[in-house]
């Protein structure tokens, strides 16, 4: 029990089962299942972006992408004026999300590498470009997705959304790639120490460009999913994974310090994040009194899950 309490990600999954009880508590248990499978599901959408800035944070400090929300919107936009809504069109749909996504990852790594910005605030900067072409590819339409495609985001399989399975299987993938492959072992020691990783033969530029298009890659994907979910793509469809991806990751048990990274937890915290915010609504909180009992909660769970030893 007592290495059990140690693992990082055990407070994530611990807290969101707190607030899932509280809620239902409070219900007398009305809606409960409810609550939770739309927990799986927008928890799916948290799960995908933060698996790649997960892998971002752990290469060290510094190391973070503001795109994401940017690359969401623009992956959106121009997948679902493509496929205007033809189930014929959704592979190519996909292909374009996925390849505007590797390339604004290698537009981010291009600022960081060869002109020498700061991670955080190359990816900043690139974020007001490619919102800006979202919104001249845009032009104020909201195209609606294939039906197929919609279909496949809201469907269940035994109660069980299916989106929510098909990023669990991600989620392992991404565990299997940090843990049992040279690229993740790579990314970790960069984190430890960039120099020593180097001296020991890590290619570090070349883990660094891979996991910041990787990154960028999977928020094109959650743009390409979010927009069929939703009915289309919107210009502040990205806005509120900008926090909520370094958020998922902190709280799912990853260093801020970079290093180490947990995948298991961040499921758990993505479903306390929605959770949280659900509980304080059913609680009739205002928005302010929300704000800042989420802030406090979350810091508490960092708090415990940080005074534990690290873990897988």
């Amino acid at each position: 029990m007592t290495a059990l309490l140690r693992k990082p990600w055990l407070w994530a999954w611990l807290g969101a089962l707190a607030v899932w009880l509280a809620t239902a508590t409070f219900t007398h248990g009305r809606g409960s299942a409810e609550v939770l499978s739309a927990a799986l599901t927008f928890g799916a959408f948290f799960v995908i972006v933060a698996l790649g800035q997960m892998f971002v944070i752990t290469l060290g400090p510094g190391n973070v992408d503001l795109s994401i929300p940017a690359c969401m919107t623009l992956a959106g936009t121009v997948a679902m004026k493509t496929m205007d809504g033809a189930a014929s069109m959704i592979p190519l749909g996909l292909v374009l999300a996925l390849a505007i996504g590797a390339g604004v990852g290698v537009i981010n790594y291009a600022l960081i590498r060869l002109l020498r910005i700061p991670p955080i605030i190359a990816t900043l900067s690139s974020s007001f470009i490619f919102q800006s072409a979202a919104i001249w590819w845009n032009r104020g339409l909201r195209v609606k997705p294939p039906e197929a495609l919609a279909d496949f985001t809201t469907a269940k399989l035994a109660g069980v959304p299916v989106i929510a399975i098909a990023v669990v299987l991600m989620a392992v993938a991404g565990h299997v790639l940090l843990t049992r492959t040279i690229y993740g072992r790579g990314v970790v020691a960069i984190g430890q120490n960039m120099r020593a990783a180097h001296l020991a033969g890590v290619r570090v530029e070349r883990i660094r460009a891979a996991t910041y298009i990787m990154c960028a890659t999977l928020a094109g994907l959650c743009g390409y999913l979010l927009s069929a979910f939703s009915g289309g793509a919107a210009l502040n469809m990205g806005e509120e994974y900008l926090l909520s991806s370094i958020a998922v990751v902190v709280i799912g048990g990853t260093s801020v310090a970079g290093g180490f990274a947990n995948v298991p937890g961040l499921w758990g915290a993505a479903l306390f994040m929605f959770l949280l915010v659900t509980m304080l609504n059913t609680f009739g909180a205002g928005a302010g009194v929300r704000l800042v009992l989420t802030g406090l909660i979350i810091i508490g769970v960092i708090v415990a899950a940080s005074g534990g030893k690290r873990g897988t």
